[in-house]
């Protein structure tokens, strides 16, 4: 079982590149499949749930061509069938993007539920809702989804609640529906904009994406496109918490500001200095960190991907300091975690009162899911003394060449595989 062993106490100083935003780049795999002309997508992060999403999209028949490990060919002609399910689609999320990109494009689809992290119940009615408003028969069946129309016709739906996957399932079923489609109450976050790009780009005519209501006009067909997908704006904050964290001074690169200003505002709040540029954030935190008060919400609110990262940054504030989720019902459970390295953090329903202490305690500690084992790694990197991290396999889900970056901005922090490497580690930071 793979690890980080990570050496604390080290400010974190450089600069960052950030490389494409998985959440955009899994939907935009999965629309690809709807043109029968080669797709070009470029800035494509090599994580794991992305290597997964190719494979499931290979298996139904599509061409893929991985160019490099950041660009890839697509050609959905060859498709052979409509079933998607193996034992690693069904560990991650977005595979319910292969209902609407199926549905649109074949009008039949059979996909296993979704899994992923175990942060909260994250159900998709609002999906099924919508499949069945377009004139999809939606059943569950043995752990499937299986869905199928004479035709789809559009139709205007309302989201009973704001739901980024939904907005994109059905805004890529609608794409190829007969008439217009009205989608209101739908999310407004980057990666449902860049989606609607991307559509846009193949053929779809799709307005309003990044508002509350978004208009689509189906179309029968796609053709080729080359597309690039927007940067990470998680893995962006999760670098700028690292330097607050750590008391670095760091600049991420290749980022677009506007995405990063709820996480940008919460930093000032602490106490650091922010510098924006045309494609790049600088984080300086040079004196102490001040306590700050953080509820996640839907874009352009506070992200909740953002959440166990802040949690760690806030833990070294200065007095006291909460967190209120309200995306998500379970996403504390890293706290027992932070615990063990000396946090001192009261969770109270959705609410964590978090009372700062002046530095964490290096401990072996097991990541819970993607973004907490992310905001674990930030912690180790803060404290005195090692850090190791179990269940990496979360982190790498969604963070690529996470502890290569870090090592590039002076952290130590190595992944390891056995005991040996970790005592290899010791020996070599001893010495």
């Amino acid at each position: 079982m793979d690890q980080y062993v990570i050496r604390g106490g080290i400010p974190l100083h450089g600069e960052v590149e950030i490389g494409g935003a998985k959440n955009a780049a899994l939907a935009i795999l999965a629309a690809a499949v709807m043109a029968d002309e080669t797709i070009t997508i470029e800035n494509l992060p090599n994580v794991r749930d992305i290597n997964v999403m190719l494979q499931a999209i290979e298996n139904i028949g599509a061409k893929v061509d991985r160019v490099d490990l950041h660009t890839v060919k697509i050609n959905g002609r060859p498709i052979h069938g409509c079933t998607v399910d193996n034992e690693y689609i069904r560990r991650i999320r977005a595979s319910y993007y292969l209902l609407g990109a199926l549905i649109g494009k074949y009008k039949c689809a059979e996909v296993a539920l979704p899994g992923g992290c175990a942060i909260g119940s994250r159900p998709i009615d609002l999906h099924l809702k919508g499949f069945r408003a377009l004139g999809a028969d939606v059943r569950v069946l043995r752990g499937m989804v299986v869905a199928k129309a004479d035709t789809l016709v559009g139709r205007h739906i309302y989201l009973d609640k704001v739901s980024v996957g939904a907005t994109i399932n059905i805004m890529m079923a609608a794409s190829m529906a007969e008439g217009k489609t009205t989608i209101e109450n739908a999310a407004k976050e980057p990666h449902v904009v860049d989606v609607a790009n991307f559509l846009n780009c193949m053929g779809a005519n799709i307005r309003g994406a990044g508002t509350d209501v978004i208009r689509i006009r189906g179309v029968q067909h796609f053709h080729a496109a080359v597309y690039s997908i927007i940067p990470d704006q998680i893995e962006a904050g999760t670098f700028l918490f690292a330097a607050a964290a750590t008391g670095g001074d760091v600049t991420v690169r290749n980022v677009i500001p506007k995405h990063l200003e709820a996480t940008i505002a919460k930093l000032l709040d602490a106490g650091c200095r922010v510098d924006e540029f045309d494609d790049a954030v600088r984080v300086s935190a040079r004196g102490p960190l001040h306590s700050a008060h953080v509820t996640t919400l839907p874009y352009p609110g506070f992200p909740t991907d953002m959440q166990p990262q802040m949690t760690v940054v806030l833990g070294l504030a200065d007095g006291t300091s909460t967190v209120t989720e309200s995306i998500f019902e379970n996403r504390f459970k890293y706290v027992d975690e932070l615990a063990k390295m000396g946090a001192t953090i009261k969770v109270e329903g959705n609410i964590a009162i978090i009372y700062g202490i002046d530095r964490y305690q290096g401990a072996r500690v097991c990541a819970p899911d993607l973004r907490a084992g992310a905001a674990l790694v930030i912690a180790g990197l803060a404290a005195e003394g090692i850090t190791i991290v179990d269940d990496i396999y979360y982190i790498e889900r969604g963070y690529e060449a996470f502890d290569e970056k870090f090592r590039s901005l002076g952290g130590e922090i190595e992944r390891v595989s056995s005991a040996k490497e970790i005592q290899k580690f010791k020996l070599k930071i001893v010495s």
